[in-house]
């Protein structure tokens, strides 16, 4: 990973125009090719951004990077001053290990994913895929692929996690179209709106039911 500390504008060309006046921030280049530019705020989401696959140009002498998809978007750094500058390769990550109750989650939603939807049938649990696993891979009663991210708790972050992925899984010829469901024991609201805006489908699910614990609260059948 490169990591620049440096006085910058950033201009962006595609789906429409946008451009960041001369600040401070943040430029790191990851080693799948994604380049982002971070303000010191904001927590983890970037001001802007070129997923991989890309191509990076860098002009040290003229202090311009330009980064090119294969859309035709284009995102161009020129760096007026750098202030600080860091190569460091960070090797494998192992991705994110989930609790107990999350890991459990998983392993019950696996073994029976009609729980979540009529007709969906498991390909794979912890498919994996360059940016990290996807928990469920499935296909509906229409043979489509569906990915499934499971969360004990579903917030925001769950959502663009699951984004992330379908961005990732659609490239691949063999698996489009691919839609997502976001499952949880308990989604927040915003991470619900979130999805409908992503058009990602969430489902609640019952811990207790799922390992067949019944609930000792009166009910009328």
């Amino acid at each position: 990973m490169r990591l620049v500390l440096a006085r910058c504008t950033v201009d962006y060309e595609g789906r429409l125009s946008a451009h960041l006046p001369e600040a401070v921030r943040l430029i790191m280049v990851k080693a799948d090719g994604c380049v982002a530019i971070h303000a010191d705020g904001g927590a983890y989401k970037p001001l802007n951004w070129m997923n991989a696959p890309n191509r990076l140009v860098i002009d040290e002498a003229a202090g311009l990077w330009v980064v090119t998809n294969a859309k035709g978007e284009t995102l161009t750094i020129t760096v007026h001053e750098i202030l600080a500058e860091v190569n460091h390769e960070l090797g494998v990550d192992p991705g994110l290990r989930k609790d107990g109750v999350e890991a459990h989650l998983q392993e019950l939603l696996a073994a029976n994913p009609t729980v979540i939807a009529d007709g969906l049938r498991l390909v794979r649990r912890e498919y994996p895929t360059d940016i990290g696993p996807v928990d469920l891979l499935c296909r509906d009663a229409n043979g489509a692929t569906v990915a499934i991210e499971i969360k004990r708790r579903g917030e925001i972050d769950g959502v663009e996690q699951l984004a992330r992925y379908l961005e990732f899984l659609n490239r691949d010829p063999l698996l489009r179209p691919v839609r997502g469901i976001f499952v949880a024991q308990e989604i927040k609201p915003q991470a619900r709106v979130l999805a409908g805006t992503r058009s990602i489908g969430w489902v609640e699910v019952d811990y207790d039911e799922l390992r067949g614990i019944v609930s000792e609260e009166l009910r009328l059948f």
